[in-house]
């Protein structure tokens, strides 16, 4: 490409898709820019989105195939590295079982048809046992909301609702969108709620906030849901018409007295849910409740997430407008072989330990697998092939997570950067950045679709994933599940049913408007013989059948933390993973523009915590958990920023790896998320 030209495509420095306008100069991006017409950001560019070129073009990015030796790493040929990984695929599969085999799809490779080839992949191969970031964020909330609504939907309509309650979560540092259609729905007089732990930068611009301690966000909720059927500030005509298991939900409601909930969240209840309430009576139905991540890392995280979702059947704000709108699907095409290939006789890891996770998203469980690498029970796991995710850093115990990937045969990983899982790498495979590969997008909130531009050609032995998986499959004799010569025949292929053809979708850069917005759609869906939602019943599920056929409890009953109980030797209560703006979990840390503004991690503190302690800020400390110790400098935070007893540190930084000390032998029951936002530590000068 030469002279100069603006390319528009969608940013992937995170997973919100900003439209961005690519300044191109002599086939190199000089600039990055946002889309003035993308409907999603509106020309609005985070800093993270404008650094995007400092990845691309990054000194420390990896550009050839690299293979492990006694003397370090050396540069192979593409060639020789994937003949050899698959000449070692086939041998270990052999031996062991094609279950022997895994692959593991990481955050920075997204959600859409980047994660469905390698589903798709691995089941190609014969074996189940797909892993990804997911079973430890996200897929939470995704299963938490599917069993009752029948689905989950992370862009609710912010702009028009009337009330907006954000439940743990903070959009300014991680959905920088989300954040500006919430202050244009407070210009035209929406309220604002914010429940977290912590007075995040959300917080800070609230009507309302209320603390509440870790995990303890169910019973809050549960105690509002007493507040309105008492009140009768209920929709009957939802309840009656469209949900089943109200009855068990009046009656259980009953427990939660304002008594009962302030000792639960630390909060003053007899004041906070008369308030909320109120608010909530004023703008139903048009009332958005977002619930974020930091309801899922908890040992009761799904039952307060369903205690969340319920809210929205109690006021009726299930698909309206200004509430939890349900978006209208795309066509696609399905890349993923589980009809064709279930494979479920050879054992997927995780299954039968944690059925619901497995069954709402055919996912393996990550921690699970540490384990059995490690015992090699109940079947032998042997080779893993890792692309965008660096588990090193991100999983918790993160020195099991190391010894584990460690002891494999063969570890393969897809990465842009030597990060610390690439490290303990057999071969790392240089990846396309996302300007240098193509790929289909669709974003409900806005129910469009984007092809996304390849800007720039990535050098020649630099693969996307489409490549890599086809090149592998192709070796290990399953090249017939990837007929397709490279993205573009593919992409081709996944709209071919779509009636919107690659032409279209060509001449829309800033994204398709592939249907119309339409509201109360279980109205109309029961009208014609339907079932109103996408659940086992059909209805807005109170009460799954689903769980209770899996032996859990078939209402979100409240199961109080265990860090609400003191214990004399781990008297604090430790929150992982508060987003900051210029990193995306562990990503960024090596882009020097980005990485100035905080070089090493913090941990947040009360200033009564540090005087207690005799700790200032920038003070090293030893935070000690069941699992192990980090040792890291203080950040004592002002007034009341952070609840006393509780702390705050994100993870991301090498040096002071939060997740050497999270648990990976606490779960949560039904999803099997770990222990990450309710650690219980000690901390000790330095």
């Amino acid at each position: 490409m030469s002279g100069t030209s603006i390319v528009k495509t969608l940013c992937r420095m995170c997973d919100d898709h900003c439209g961005i306008d690519c300044h191109v100069e002599e086939g190199k991006v000089v600039k990055i820019e946002g889309n003035q017409e993308h409907v999603w950001n509106r020309g609005r560019l985070c800093i993270k989105g404008s650094h995007g070129t400092d990845m691309i073009y990054a000194p420390d990015r990896i550009r050839k195939p690299l293979k492990k030796t006694e003397n370090g790493f050396v540069e192979i040929p593409l060639k020789q590295a994937l003949d050899e990984i698959a000449e070692k695929i086939r041998n270990i599969q052999t031996e062991y079982g094609p279950q022997a085999v895994g692959v593991w799809k990481g955050e920075a490779v997204g959600f859409a048809q980047e994660e469905e080839l390698a589903r798709r992949w691995i089941h190609a191969i014969g074996s189940p046992n797909y892993f990804s970031n997911d079973s430890a964020c996200f897929a939470g909330r995704w299963i938490g909301y599917s069993l009752v609504y029948g689905r989950w939907n992370a862009q609710p309509d912010f702009e028009n609702s009337r009330c907006i309650i954000i439940w743990g979560a903070n959009p300014p540092h991680a959905h920088p969108n989300m954040t500006q259609q919430i202050n244009r729905a407070r210009e035209k007089g929406a309220s604002l709620i914010v429940i977290d732990p912590r007075f995040s930068a959300i917080a800070r611009q609230a009507d309302l906030y209320v603390k509440v301690k870790p995990g303890s966000d169910g019973a809050l909720a549960w105690g509002l849901m007493r507040e309105l059927i008492e009140r009768g500030w209920t929709d009957q005509e939802f309840i009656q018409n469209f949900t089943v298991g109200f009855g068990q939900v009046k009656e259980y409601a009953r427990k939660f007295t304002y008594e009962y909930v302030a000792r639960e969240t630390g909060c003053d209840a007899a004041s906070v849910i008369p308030e909320l309430a109120r608010k909530i009576k004023a703008s139903m139905p048009h009332t958005v409740i977002y619930v974020g991540n930091g309801l899922e890392h908890h040992e009761n995280g799904i039952n307060n997430i369903r205690a969340c979702a319920y809210l929205d059947g109690l006021i009726g704000a299930v698909d309206q407008k200004g509430a939890n709108y349900s978006p209208v699907g795309f066509p696609m095409k399905e890349l993923v072989l589980y009809k064709e290939k279930p494979l479920l006789d050879l054992g997927p890891i995780g299954r039968d330990r944690f059925p619901i996770l497995y069954r709402y998203r055919q996912e393996c469980h990550t921690m699970t697998l540490m384990d059995q690498i490690l015992s090699g029970k109940p079947y032998p796991f042997k080779a893993l092939v890792l692309t965008g995710a660096n588990p090193a850093m991100t999983n918790p115990n993160s020195f099991k997570v190391r010894k584990a990937l460690g002891a494999l045969d063969l570890l393969v990983v897809h990465e842009l950067f030597m990060s610390e899982t690439a490290e303990l790498a057999d071969y790392i495979l240089p990846a396309a950045s996302y300007l240098e590969r193509s790929e289909m997008h669709v974003h409900g909130g806005t129910q469009t679709v984007t092809l996304t531009r390849r800007v720039l050609t990535p050098q020649p032995e630099v693969t996307d994933e489409y490549t890599m998986f086809h090149e592998l499959a192709v070796r290990l004799g399953a090249g017939d599940y990837f007929p397709w010569k490279d993205e573009d025949e593919l992409n081709a292929w996944l709209v071919s049913d779509s009636g919107i053809s690659i032409e279209t979708l060509k001449a829309h850069p800033s994204g398709y408007h592939y249907a119309p917005v339409e509201y109360e759609k279980h109205k109309r869906k029961k009208a014609a013989g339907e079932k109103p939602f996408n659940t086992a019943s059909g209805m807005f599920e109170f009460t799954s059948a689903i769980l209770k056929e899996h032996g859990y409890q078939e209402l979100a009953e409240y199961i109080s933390p265990r860090s609400n109980e003191v214990r004399p030797d781990r008297p604090y209560t430790l929150v992982t993973g508060a987003r900051k703006v210029m990193y995306y979990h562990g990503r960024n840390h090596n882009l020097p523009a980005l990485a100035s503004a905080l070089p090493e991690a913090e941990i947040e503190m009360h200033p009564a915590d540090a005087a207690r302690i005799g700790v200032e800020s920038g003070s090293m400390v030893k935070v000690t958990s069941d699992i192990g110790s980090v040792v890291v400098p203080v950040k004592v935070m002002e007034g009341d920023e952070i609840g006393e007893g509780v702390l705050q540190m994100t993870h991301g930084w090498k040096s002071h790896n939060v997740n050497q000390i999270t648990h990976d032998n606490v779960f949560d029951p039904i999803s099997g998320f770990p222990l990450m936002k309710a650690v219980q530590v000690s901390v000790e000068p330095y």
